[in-house]
């Protein structure tokens, strides 16, 4: 199989022709005839009582064509969350109403209270600044251990208080764990905090609802990560649409980072309000609307203890957590902070017991949902930064102490409930210390240090949990849908394969790796394959593309389907070469028999498949299509380590970083230029999380930081050229590919190697006072803590 274009060929991506020649098919692409334009009014208040809503004048205005408040949606449902979580009492979460407009009282700066539908969308604007609004501001909560306080204010009047869950895990170890660190040889406490993002996706949401009244089918094109659950969302538990008479689409989508996941309340008006006027209604968010509108990432703060016995093995974990959920429970936030960052709290290492507990908590402020990496960078974050601590502490090389309590036999049950089935963590750090060059940082500090910087040396190992897994246990967990994936693969008559997927593209390159993996199954050139996602009316049912699947689960369904197609054909070969279906041999793209030179061409196969002159149809049926659902029976666990050097300016506080090295294992590579490319971006994603990027509120709940002028996003010349490497590969024991998914790592790995750099370069300079600084690592916090 020539390397040129199968499993393991750098191929280069065939969307990107598209892409940048300017013929995407985004969804802000998509006008349908006779199209209405919406504008939402939305609250400029965090919280606050609807007293009245005018829309008498509004109404009147030129173009508008109909005004819809929560009086609209009343007997609609509201935006479900996906996800039920049971605290440590066994009590379920408290899970407030999400109203698709406000209802009653507004809850955060840019709650949705009106829609103003009209011929032009500067109609719709201009037609909302004639809304007569009369709002009772009430005090808004926005700091999390404020809220949960005795005589707090309730962001929802209907529940008990602004605790959405108190989860411990695992709970039976809590004494346990309370033991270990009480008779610890030493303990290292921090407390830190993972500091709120906005995702910022390249293109911003719009969602265009459409319904053709000759068959009463509601259409909604739509920037989402997963189709079909939004189909199933949105139809069963919003508007009350049977499936087969609602259609998602999601066309080309300009980067999600899990922000296109959810279900949101635009998707939901638009296909409302299309049914209601029997016409196409059409919303594009601004950048600054998606700011108040799209759900943000992360914003947790944490104390962590790690436990020591006298000769430097980890024994014990405990963690405190409270886990900013915002107004609404958006479609996956309670998994976010628990099952995706409680089951990795283990981190590399072989600690025997641990215990972690969240307090999930409303505020007034946009919710909180999952961003790329989901759970995992904060628990990363908080280990790796502790580890570096408690080596600090103890006078030991922080590699050294991290090699000595590696996990280094597997498979491994966690003492968090995962199991890692295969690793070798040594390997990566190895890599790392070579490709990082560890043996010349001396030199390069000195080389700082005389230009008057201070230069520091910051380490991380993480591992992940991704291709999220298997139904029946995030069913137990408290998943409200499947997490399995689908595909259909359809050749035709001349051989060329079509392969309709759940999974869903945004960016990771889906229609050049897939159809390598069917290439080199059959034989056959890549450039035969095509790839169909994103639209619920070709594309069998699937749960799409988040938390680093698309290969692991998506691909792996296709390969079953393929399988499937290979049985068939050689069925079909056998007859033709008149030999037993026992010797037909599938070898490029040739049918053979076995021990002889008697062969057949796919072409050949396929062809007769559809022309079935020639063999039995009691025994074979026409055609050649297979679909494959696919469970996967555990996750995957990518892990790696990660160096960064920094230069730390010490009159300004200024951090620039200097050199970026990842040494990652992610299994078997399908595609390795795109998985370079992937790391790329979550490292520079994770650098703008610890340098630039936070998301911050006042405390009337009023966002602070909602433009580009006030949120720093990292630029190309914040990052430096990145030493990646992926040759370190122990193949997943448990998916026919062997992946383990590459999407997250750099956003997980690199925040805490980032930090440990600063604190390192600080220490360095004669700073050992400091002992952490919170992310961002702005110049003026870096400034500060050198300060005191």
């Amino acid at each position: 199989m020539p390397k040129d274009t199968g499993i393991g060929a750098s191929t280069k991506r065939r969307e990107d022709v598209r892409f940048l020649t300017g013929v995407g098919n985004y969804t802000d692409d998509v006008n349908i005839y006779g199209q209405a334009y919406v504008h939402f009014l939305r609250s400029d208040v965090a919280h606050g009582r609807i007293k009245n809503i005018d829309t008498s004048a509004a109404s009147g205005m030129p173009g508008v064509v109909r005004i819809f408040t929560g009086a609209d949606f009343e007997g609609v449902g509201g935006i479900p969350c996906g996800w039920q979580i049971t605290d440590r009492h066994g009590n379920p979460m408290q899970e407030p109403a999400h109203p698709v407009l406000a209802q009653g009282k507004v809850r955060h700066v840019g709650d949705p209270i009106a829609a103003i539908v009209a011929e032009t969308l500067e109609e719709a604007r201009d037609a909302a600044e004639a809304i007569e609004l009369d709002i009772e501001e009430l005090p808004a909560v926005v700091d999390m251990k404020a809220a949960v306080a005795d005589g707090a204010t309730k962001v929802h009047d209907d529940l008990e208080n602004n605790l959405c869950y108190d989860w411990g895990f695992v709970e039976e170890n809590r004494e346990a764990v309370d033991k270990a660190i009480k008779e610890a040889a030493h303990v290292t406490t921090l407390e830190l905090v993972n500091n709120r993002l906005v995702a910022n996706p390249m293109e911003p949401r719009v969602a265009v609802g459409d319904y053709n009244r000759a068959d009463d089918m509601s259409t909604l094109y739509t920037t989402s990560q997963n189709p079909h659950v939004i189909r199933l969302l949105m139809g069963a538990f919003v508007l009350g649409i049977p499936e087969h008479k609602l259609r998602v689409v999601a066309p080309d989508v300009g980067g999600g980072f899990g922000t296109k996941i959810f279900h949101y309340a635009e998707e939901a008006f638009c296909t409302f309000a299309a049914r209601q006027l029997k016409r196409a209604v059409k919303w594009t968010s601004s950048r600054s609307e998606a700011f108040m509108s799209d759900a943000h990432g992360r914003d947790h703060v944490t104390k962590i203890e790690l436990a020591l016995d006298k000769d430097n093995n980890f024994t014990a974990i405990r963690t405190e957590t409270y886990a900013n959920m915002g107004a609404y429970l958006s479609t996956f936030a309670p998994s976010v902070p628990t099952w995706l960052h409680g089951t990795l709290m283990a981190g590399n290492y072989k600690t025997p017991l641990i215990y972690v507990n969240v307090k999930a908590v409303f505020t007034n402020t946009v919710p909180v949902d999952a961003y790329r990496g989901a759970g995992r960078p904060e628990a990363t974050f908080q280990l790796e930064r502790v580890v570096d601590k408690a080596a600090r502490e103890l006078g030991v090389d922080p590699v050294a102490l991290r090699r000595q309590n590696f996990i280094t036999e597997f498979p491994y049950s966690t003492p968090v409930a995962v199991e890692y089935d295969t690793g070798d963590y040594d390997a990566t750090m190895d890599k790392l210390q070579e490709i990082a060059d560890f043996a010349g940082f001396e030199a390069r500090r000195k080389e700082s240090e005389k230009r008057g910087k201070l230069r520091g040396l910051g380490i991380n190992c993480y591992i992940e949990a991704c291709g999220i897994a298997p139904s029946n246990l995030v069913g137990q967990l408290g998943a409200r849908a499947g997490l399995y994936e689908s595909a259909t693969v359809r050749v035709n008559a001349t051989g060329g394969i079509t392969v309709m997927t759940g999974s869903h593209s945004h960016g990771q390159g889906h229609e050049t790796s897939f159809p390598q993996v069917v290439a080199e199954m059959l034989g056959i050139d890549a450039s035969m394959v095509e790839i169909v996602h994103g639209d619920t009316a070709n594309t069998p049912m699937g749960m799409g593309t988040y938390g680093s699947r698309s290969i692991a689960v998506g691909g792996s369904a296709m390969v079953r389907a393929t399988e499937k197609i290979i049985n068939k054909a050689k069925k079909i070969a056998s007859h033709l070469l008149e030999a037993s279906e026992a010797d037909i041999e599938l070898k490029d793209g040739q049918f053979t028999v076995a021990g002889t030179d008697k062969s057949v061409a796919w072409g050949d196969v396929t062809l007769a498949a559809y022309v079935p002159h020639n063999y039995p149809l009691e025994d074979i049926e026409p055609g050649l299509e297979e679909t494959a659902f696919y469970d996967p029976a555990n996750f995957t666990y990518p892990s790696g380590a990660y160096a960064c050097e920094v230069e730390v300016d010490p009159e300004t506080g200024k951090v620039t970083v200097e050199r970026f090295a990842a040494a990652d294992d992610f299994g078997n590579i399908i595609n390795p230029m795109i998985v370079s490319g992937q790391v790329h971006g979550g490292i520079a994603q994770g650098v703008g999380q610890a340098l630039l990027e936070n998301c911050a509120y006042d405390e009337n709940g009023q966002l602070l930081s909602a433009s580009y002028m006030d949120y720093a996003m990292p630029r190309a010349d914040d990052v430096p050229f990145y030493q990646v490497d992926h040759s370190c590969q122990t193949p997943c024991t448990h998916n026919p590919l062997g992946v383990k998914g590459c999407g997250e790592a750099g956003a997980i790995g690199s925040p805490p190697a980032v930090i440990n750099a600063v604190i390192d370069a600080l220490h360095s300079g004669g700073h050992t006072h400091v002992e952490h600084i919170n992310m961002p690592a702005t110049p003026a916090r870096v400034w500060a803590a050198m300060q005191k």
